[in-house]
């Protein structure tokens, strides 16, 4: 009797030990093992060969087999926060074994259902929880690709600035935990990319710099914007523009539109790019400072700081 395999596997790609020998006997499944038809993707999950380097198909087969959820590096994928591939990653409870099958990195502990979520059906750790994960157990992922992912969660909300300092908290021994805690206060305070972070620490928090506040938002004509930092006595905005947004004609024609808005009610609106601002920081903050001490002085502020 022939049978089509691909049939017997189904649409998930891959199946039980299970649920194929309720179809066919155990040597017939056997021999299709030993001549490379199918073959064992983990304990007990089969697949066809060209299946198998399926990095989503992986990453499910070992959830299914282990019972665990996605995390770490894997979890981040899932979120989109950083791109697929690489041995899957999944946490299990710390009853089981930390042995994981080829190609599968097991992670275990004892809080493993409250941070549990879920991502195109399967069960994913939190975006706070894999973010730390990460963070402590990297698995070849760079350090800047991390922070990264950790700024991206923030900017796009999937997670609150205190959610990741309450994931920190829980973990006194967390490799790099000082640096993680030094970027998320950041993001607390309102930077959304590592420009902005940039700007912050070696132009805005200068010395003899006035206060700004980060991710300020004005509203004219009914319209919304958010200010990237804005020193609200004398109502002057820094924006800190990168390459990547605000690089293309369209994109510069909407902030001269959006700048003239602002300053419709009275803002006046500053901007650096990439370039100028990594590579004449000094520069930038002479700039802010020779204006914010006129503007005090059109605002009647006695001239002073």
């Amino acid at each position: 009797m022939t049978h089509d395999l691909g049939a017997l596997i189904g649409p998930d790609g891959y199946a039980s030990w299970e649920e194929l020998t309720a179809r066919v006997a155990r040597t017939t499944l056997g021999r299709w093992v030993a001549d490379g038809s199918l073959l064992r993707l983990q304990r007990g999950i089969y697949c066809l060969p060209a299946a198998a380097q399926d990095w989503r198909l992986r990453l499910e087969a070992a959830v299914r087999s282990t019972g665990g959820v996605a995390s770490h590096r894997s979890a981040l994928a899932l979120w989109k926060l950083l791109p697929p591939g690489g041995p899957v990653h999944v946490t299990v409870d710390h009853s089981r074994s930390g042995r994981g099958p080829a190609g599968v990195v097991l992670h275990r502990t004892r809080e493993l259902r409250e941070s549990v979520r879920r991502v195109d059906g399967l069960p994913v750790s939190c975006v706070e929880r894999a973010v730390v994960d990460a963070w402590g157990s990297p698995g070849g992922v760079p350090r800047a690709e991390l922070r990264g992912a950790a700024i991206e969660a923030v900017r796009n909300r999937l997670c609150r600035p205190h959610q990741l300092v309450d994931e920190v908290q829980r973990r006194p021994c967390l490799p790099g935990r000082r640096a993680l805690l030094e970027l998320v206060a950041l993001l607390a305070d309102g930077c959304r990319s590592e420009l902005e972070i940039w700007g912050c620490l070696n132009v805005l928090r200068g010395p003899g710099m006035p206060r700004f506040t980060l991710q300020h938002p004005v509203v004219v004509r009914g319209r919304r914007f958010i200010l990237d930092a804005a020193c609200e006595e004398v109502k002057l905005a820094v924006e800190t523009d990168g390459a990547a947004y605000h690089g293309s004609k369209q994109q510069r024609e909407r902030d001269i539109g959006r700048d003239a808005l602002v300053a419709a009610i009275g803002w006046q609106t500053l901007r650096f790019g990439f370039r100028r601002l990594t590579a004449a920081a000094e520069e930038c903050r002479r700039e802010i400072l020779a204006v914010h001490t006129e503007r005090r002085r059109l605002f009647g502020l006695d001239g002073g700081r």
